[in-house]
């Protein structure tokens, strides 16, 4: 028992400082990421260092979810991957401690953190998302800080265009100065040239000034004559040595009401957010019930009072249904205006009824958005918890299996699977926010197709199957493929007995026999049914293989060269694993489908084939045996 805890210790020992070193790692990361995608919205605005600090601190809190599941799976990885390297794991295998008992410390931690991160996600994320996007959207709306470019027009002081040739950047002053001022409105542009000028901030930041030397100004006066008839646009047009024009511009940082961000589905726990699903879904079905009730009443009904003359009166078992009467008696008796009249006024009312309630159902579409949003964020709030189990059971066997630890494999392995879990989150958000599937499908499907590959690389890692082992995949793929192993034998350098050469004659002729009798057996080929009367256990096959491989493995401890030689020419015979055809009902299924019967036909007929030609090789090789073994009797 102190053994055990003493691995334990030593498993935690290994992997919170690891985790803790990639955490750090993949937060940094994806920090740097938002900071690319936002950083047209911060630079160039006279932000103060520690607003920014505020901003990263918001951020990084915000982006711990998806850091932290790539972060456990890379750690896991690498912890397990080392412990396999340096065949630590093996020992601790050997030793009688099975991989699930040696991940039991990293599953109890894994366990406790992802309790910590459902808290997490329902407490503190939507604190720190309301600060984070608050804090965003007071930044974008913050003016830039000036600086004006030489030779370009320069726009982003509000309703001014400036346009300067040359500046002096150690004073300031600005030369050849063109300005556009719009602030009256385009039509009302006021035209300013000057020699030069120089642009200065007010104390308080709320005005800029614009001091100009030597120009002139033009300006229209459609504003002075928009009530006279004279059709003529006076303008103004002035010379100045010396001009002061006060611009308004706020250069300071305004921060948003933070109710704003608040009130959406980003800033509510779990509990909020089940209370504004649950009530705006009550409200919503109330809405479309009241709608349809409308739409009957005042849409339907009440126009079939209205033309009682060619609709009777309604029926008693249906209370809101009437029935035409002769219509098109009455229409045709109409004048071709009162035809006419008719058929204007119903798709008038037809159009007025389609508008109105399609302005209905946008407003509706909007209301259920906004409840698709709440449950994708309710479902969120426990995936995150969710992802983290299931990427310590896909890292931790991978690492037991790959035993490679390190910064290499591990990381390219860990990516790989990151970007496969992102892209078919992503997937899956979109279509739930889109109202194609439903909001639990589309934030579950990650999680639901990740949960099988943890299972299956946990019980392969258990079971210590070899599944990277290319050897298995090349032999497999040559069996699909048609292509035969081969024999390796050599010579042993210390034989304990002998084979028995004369009793090894008579196995040789006893195989030639069983041989020769399946050839027999097999001469007429079958056609489709009488393919499904055959005997698919291959119990004659079976005993072929067994006798063969008998005496492959006496006549492997010979000393001569030349018969290990001639064993290497056998070929290896395999069953074909087609004994579940021996069930009457699948069989019978089978030979009743043709498309699928008769794929089962032509493979066996290949397979009988080569089974044919694999028993003339093995009468080949057996007079070559026994040619070589009478030579060493006499």
């Amino acid at each position: 028992m102190l053994q055990i805890k003493r691995l334990y210790t030593f498993i935690l020992q290994t992997f919170i400082p690891l985790f803790l070193m990639t955490f750090g790692i993949c937060l940094f990361i994806v920090l740097m990421q938002f900071l690319w995608k936002y950083v047209d919205d911060m630079v160039g605005k006279g932000l103060e260092l520690d607003l920014l600090l505020e901003m990263f601190f918001y951020a990084g809190l915000s982006l711990v979810p998806m850091s932290l599941p790539l972060s456990i799976l890379l750690a896991s990885l690498m912890t397990f991957g080392n412990l396999g390297e340096s065949f630590e794991l093996t020992a601790i295998k050997a030793s009688g401690v099975s991989l699930l008992k040696t991940m039991k410390p990293i599953i109890i931690c894994i366990s406790m953190i992802a309790v910590g991160a459902y808290f997490f996600q329902n407490n503190i994320m939507p604190i720190s998302q309301v600060k984070l996007w608050t804090l965003m959207n007071s930044m974008k709306q913050k003016s830039p800080e000036l600086d004006i470019p030489e030779g370009s027009f320069y726009k982003e002081i509000p309703g001014y265009n400036l346009y300067v040739k040359k500046k002096d950047k150690v004073s300031g002053m600005m030369y050849d100065m063109m300005i556009y001022d719009f602030s009256k409105g385009f039509e009302n542009a006021t035209v300013i040239v000057a020699d030069s000028g120089k642009l200065k901030m007010l104390a308080d930041k709320m005005n800029l000034v614009l001091t100009l030397h030597s120009g002139e100004s033009f300006e229209n006066l459609r504003e002075q004559q928009e009530n006279r008839q004279n059709k003529n646009i006076a303008y103004r047009r002035e010379t100045f040595s010396k001009k002061e024009v006060l611009i308004d511009y706020n250069s300071n940082f305004n921060m948003m009401d933070e109710s704003v961000m608040q009130g959406k589905y980003i800033g509510k726990n779990r509990q909020e957010l089940s209370h504004y699903i649950d009530s705006v879904t009550v409200v919503s079905d109330s809405t479309n019930a009241m709608y349809a009730s409308n739409l009957r009443q005042y849409g339907y009904m009440q126009s079939m009072k209205n033309n009682r003359g060619y609709y009777g009166p309604p029926a008693q078992h249906e209370p809101d249904t009437f029935k035409m009467k002769n219509f098109n008696v009455y229409f045709d008796g109409l004048p071709l205006s009162g035809q006419l009249s008719v058929a204007v006024n119903a798709r008038s009312k037809a159009e007025n009824i389609k508008n109105e309630y399609m302005f209905k159902a946008i407003n509706q579409d909007e209301q259920m958005s906004s409840i698709r949003q709440h449950e994708m964020e309710w479902n969120r709030k426990y995936t995150l918890s969710f992802a983290c189990l299931i990427f310590l059971f896909i890292g931790a066997p991978l690492g037991a299996i790959i035993r490679k630890g390190g910064l290499g494999m591990p990381v390219v392995i860990s990516v790989f699977f990151f970007l496969f879990y992102y892209t078919i989150d992503t997937f899956g958000v979109k279509m739930a926010r889109q109202g194609i599937w439903p909001a639990w499908q589309g934030m579950w499907l990650s999680s639901i197709v990740l949960f099988p590959l943890g299972v299956f690389l946990t019980y392969k890692s258990v079971n210590d199957s070899i599944i990277f082992n290319p050897d298995a995949y090349v032999n497999a793929f040559r069996r699909i493929f048609g292509k035969r192993e081969t024999r390796n034998y050599s010579v042993k350098e210390i034989i304990m007995q002998y084979p028995d050469y004369p009793d090894c004659l008579n196995k040789l002729e006893e195989l030639d026999l069983m041989c020769e009798q399946y050839l027999k057996n097999q001469q007429k080929i079958p056609d489709y049914f009488s393919f499904w009367k055959m005997d698919f256990n291959q119990t004659e096959l079976k005993q072929i293989i067994r006798y063969q491989e008998d005496l492959i493995e006496e006549l492997c401890n010979s000393d001569r060269n030349i018969i290990v030689g001639k064993l290497m020419d056998y070929p290896i015979l395999t069953i074909i694993h087609s004994e579940f055809l021996s069930n009457n009902y699948i069989r019978n299924t089978c030979k009743i489908f043709f498309p699928l019967g008769l794929c089962f036909y032509f493979i066996g007929r290949h397979k009988r084939k080569r089974r044919m030609e694999d028993m003339h090789s093995i009468r080949k090789v057996n007079q070559d045996l026994r040619t070589e073994i009478e030579r060493i009797i006499m």
